[in-house]
């Protein structure tokens, strides 16, 4: 069974080797049709505490690490990307 990869925002790095990351996603509202956004937070792993609140990161699905760590930060994601000029 693969693996399930998520995006999220570090809401949270106080714990070592953790951040907890809030990950957003759009649904449907099943008869009045409104857009919601719903939110469910995460504590990923976070082996050398380098990434900090605010930031955009990758999050993966691994076994157990702890009672709540079940999710590893794989990378950061940019943001802030300039698209790249066709020359």
């Amino acid at each position: 069974m693969p693996k399930r990869v998520l995006t999220g925002t570090v809401v949270s790095d106080k714990t070592d080797k953790t951040v907890v990351v809030r990950v957003e996603r759009k649904v449907k509202h099943a008869l009045y049709g409104k857009i919601i956004r719903l939110s469910k937070k995460y504590h990923a792993h976070d082996e050398g505490n380098v990434y900090k609140e605010g930031e955009t990161v990758r999050i993966e699905e691994t076994a157990p690490i702890s009672k709540l760590k079940t999710w590893k930060v794989i990378e950061r994601v940019d943001t802030h990307k300039s698209p790249e000029t066709a020359a």
